[in-house]
């Protein structure tokens, strides 16, 4: 019997910590009018696969230094793909909207796996745990990394409406062993939980790795430590001892009905002596995986997104479908992928357990083994050796 899901209960965290805030981040959000924001963003699903959401409008906007600088995927205003489409037209989206059939999720799924936290990791290791969607727990000797951390019941800009989590996250909140860096690929709701992220910071003060301009949206939140990273840029050696590069891929972002593109997304690399691990974030299909793997080697591990991916007229600008993620596979030259972006949010028109088992079809069929790309089970651990 699986029990309500919701956000950690108040008395989790240590007593230095602050105090529970998951309600205080929904609080403005929650008193917007209702029949407003479902009339111009159709809930979340415009934040998330083809348009935008109506939260607090806000542009995010300020006088950061790398605005001087000349960004060539940067037109003084927007960010965009140079080499394919940024996301998809208004219009599609509310086509999509009119014309979509999606398949039956259900409300709520048990998880059977059950995490294998090491008490130390070993020098060549790597203990990758997924928790849920797009969020792992990342440990190397002596680092922990969360990948795009949430916690929240919905991935929305209110608890009302929007996404809502099938299964529980699969390492608790209060299992959570100390974090050291948050990376956060971009500004969707279902990969920038703003609950979550000041949580995290409240109870571990990580560093957090960004793309350019979402360093004030955190700020709000009062979170101070972050670095904000264009294409190509590394940071991390010095201040947690792992090489932390932001790389390009194929999508897009947006919160709010006024800044849309107007901050950066990105997958990040990540390499600790000879641990490379990549972490694709979101991401269409397209050459950034042969530029990533040319320009930063082949990693021991990817995390590749596999869902939210029908229609594909309307989602293939953004998110790749199964067979498309094998080819990103083998683009990169991972010794190993794991998928990630499927059977925790109903995001799309596919229905749950899809994504597996069209990823199982595609990897048969480039004649891969099982091993070599699995869908994890949500809560399962993974160890990769040098």
């Amino acid at each position: 019997m699986v029990s309500k899901i919701a956000p950690p209960p108040p008395g989790v965290y240590a007593k230095d910590s602050a105090p529970l805030d998951f309600e205080v981040a929904r609080t403005s959000v929650t008193q917007m009018n209702r029949r407003r924001f479902l009339a111009a963003a159709g809930l979340t699903a415009a934040g998330l696969a083809g348009a935008t959401s109506c939260a607090a409008l806000r542009t995010g906007r300020g006088n950061e230094p790398w605005r001087e600088r000349d960004i060539p995927h940067f037109d003084g205003r927007r960010f965009f793909n140079p080499d394919g489409p940024t996301g998809n037209t208004f219009s599609n989206f509310l086509k999509w909207r009119r014309t979509r059939d999606p398949a039956p999720w259900p409300e709520l799924v048990e998880n059977t796996a059950s995490p294998a936290l090491p008490d130390t990791v070993r020098d060549g290791e790597v203990h990758v745990t997924l928790v849920n969607h797009c969020t792992f727990l990342i440990q190397l000797p002596g680092i922990n990394i969360l990948t795009d951390p949430v916690y929240s019941e919905r991935v929305s800009p209110v608890t009302f409406a929007g996404p809502r989590r099938v299964r529980d996250p699969g390492l608790p909140w209060d299992e959570l062993p100390r974090i050291d860096a948050v990376v956060i690929s971009h500004g969707h709701y279902d990969h920038l939980d703003v609950a979550t992220l000041g949580q995290l910071n409240a109870r571990f003060r990580p560093k957090f790795y960004t793309g350019l301009g979402n360093r004030s949206l955190l700020m709000d939140r009062g979170i101070d430590d972050v670095t904000e990273l264009d294409w190509w840029q590394a940071a991390g050696t010095d201040a947690i001892g792992a090489k932390i590069t932001f790389t390009p891929v194929q999508h897009w972002t947006a919160r709010t009905l006024l800044d849309r593109n107007t901050t950066l997304w990105g997958g990040f690399h990540i390499r600790q002596d000879a641990i490379d691990i990549f972490f694709g974030g979101d991401a269409g299909y397209g050459g950034e995986f042969t530029a990533i793997r040319e320009r930063l080697g082949r990693p021991a591990l990817a995390l590749l997104p596999i869902g939210a991916f029908k229609p594909r007229w309307f989602m293939e600008p953004s998110h790749m479908a199964p067979d498309e993620a094998v080819k990103a596979h083998l683009d990169l030259g991972a010794r190993q992928s794991l998928a990630m972006h499927f059977d925790t949010f109903p995001l799309a028109d596919e229905g749950f357990g899809t994504a597996a088992e069209e990823l199982n079809s595609a990897r048969a069929k480039a004649g891969l083994p099982e091993t070599e790309f699995p869908a994890p089970e949500t809560g399962s651990t993974t160890v990769i050796t040098a």
